[in-house]
């Protein structure tokens, strides 16, 4: 199938007398007939048996989107922190590292630099477009993985997907890459030689702002059995016993992260937010064609402001410095998300955007209504002066979110910003 026909047909596999939607299973528990069969999940979990770590409705959800990315498996999360948290957990532990771009979203940079250094695991930054020999200088023998973002949340710079899977693989560990704001539709990592996918749901793939959501998505490609991931190849004490990549083959990374982290950290989601969630999907390809563009006629009519508008990033818009770049890893569209700075500084964006009357002012993105959003004062605030400027962020940057909505509307309310 297409993926557009994947948005609708994947997942939920329905069988004669079946609901035609998919239905909501709302329970905890499930029963069985025999001490031996819970006894034989616990050795091969193919079927749902608590719903701490899977449910029908999630799971039917989780299939789909890795049919999505084409991945061989995937677990949902309660937020897409909770998804960029266990996928570098699943691979380390206390006195390991991860190589990560600094171009990231605010929330991830101060996970990776505060939070997982409590736990003993340092992040090392690197310039996105950092040249072979820094990359090289950056990397040590405890690194257990490198870690990018498609598009970069504000800055949105395009993250160079093959070289830096290229770069990993060299030293034997896998690439992992938030493809949030492009989605499926718009750029499938895996093609480009990642590894592994994480997603914030609460974005695009909801699209209606109606609950936060993760979810991690395993390609099935890399080797865990290369030396580099003992906890794949050895037995597990927490697990009977368990030898991942002898029990679950290619499907040994996101196994391990269910019956070993999700099972002790509990995030999942709800089966209720799963069938929200599939609803955003079923109209997700038709979405994002429309949202790539509003989004192109908005920059296009950003450009035309020179007296207001110190720069633009948009990479669809041909002269963007990853316009070329932008051709090959999206080829179909940039998304919805424009980020322009305006001149001025901070207190002439923050009067601009308190002028907008149908935008809104927001802490999200990627939502089907237009938003806006100041992200050195508020998503990114808690980073420093010199964090800001690695991440690509200045004081007068409004991040801008172009919505459904007709874009004669957007246009016209952005007009009247600009002159109040």
């Amino acid at each position: 199938m297409k993926i557009e026909t994947k948005c609708l047909h994947e997942g939920y596999e329905r069988k004669n007398g079946d609901p035609g939607a998919l239905p909501i299973v709302q329970s905890t528990t499930y029963v069985f007939d025999s001490t031996q069969h819970i006894a034989d999940l616990f050795d091969m979990p193919t079927e749902c048996m608590y719903s701490r770590f899977a449910n029908p409705t999630v799971d039917a959800v989780e299939k789909k989107i890795a049919a999505l990315e084409g991945g061989v498996g995937a677990m949902c999360t309660t937020s897409g922190q909770a998804a960029s948290l266990l996928s570098v957990l699943n691979l380390c532990k206390a006195g390991d590292s991860i190589l990560a771009v600094s171009s990231l979203y605010g929330g991830t940079i101060n996970l990776f630099a505060f939070s997982l250094k409590k736990l003993g695991i340092e992040c090392i930054f690197v310039d996105p477009e950092a040249d072979d020999a820094a990359l090289e200088a950056a990397i040590r023998p405890d690194t257990r993985l490198v870690f990018g973002e498609t598009l970069a949340n504000p800055a949105l710079n395009v993250f160079d997907i093959e070289r830096f899977a290229k770069f990993a693989h060299a030293h034997r560990i896998p690439l992992i890459v938030d493809n949030t704001f492009p989605t499926p539709i718009l750029c499938r990592p895996f093609e480009f030689g990642a590894d592994i996918v994480v997603h914030s749901t609460t974005k695009y793939m909801d699209g209606h702002a109606l609950q936060g959501g993760g979810v991690i998505v395993d390609s099935g490609k890399f080797d865990w059995a290369n030396g580099n991931f003992p906890d794949f190849t050895e037995p597990d004490e927490s697990y009977h016993g368990v030898v991942y990549t002898q029990a679950f083959g290619n499907m040994a990374y996101i196994i391990k992260a269910r019956m070993q982290l999700m099972r002790d950290f509990g995030c999942y989601p709800a089966a209720n937010s799963a069938f929200l969630l599939n609803l955003g999907l079923e109209t997700l390809a038709v979405r994002m064609e429309r949202y790539c563009k509003n989004a192109l006629t908005v920059a296009e009519f950003l450009r035309t402001r020179t007296e207001d508008v110190e720069s633009i990033a948009y990479p669809g818009l041909p002269g963007d410095k990853y316009y070329e770049r932008a051709k090959k890893y999206l080829p179909d569209g940039c998304s919805g998300v424009i980020s322009f700075s305006i001149k001025g500084g901070r207190e002439r964006a923050t009067r601009f955007m308190d002028a907008l009357q149908l935008a809104s002012r927001e802490v999200h993105v990627a939502d089907i209504r237009t938003c806006v959003l100041h992200p050195a004062s508020m998503t990114h605030r808690q980073l420093t002066d010199e964090q800001l400027v690695a991440a690509g962020i200045d004081a007068g940057m409004i991040r801008l979110s172009v919505g459904l909505e007709n874009v004669d509307d957007i246009i016209a309310d952005l007009e009247q910003a600009f002159g109040a």
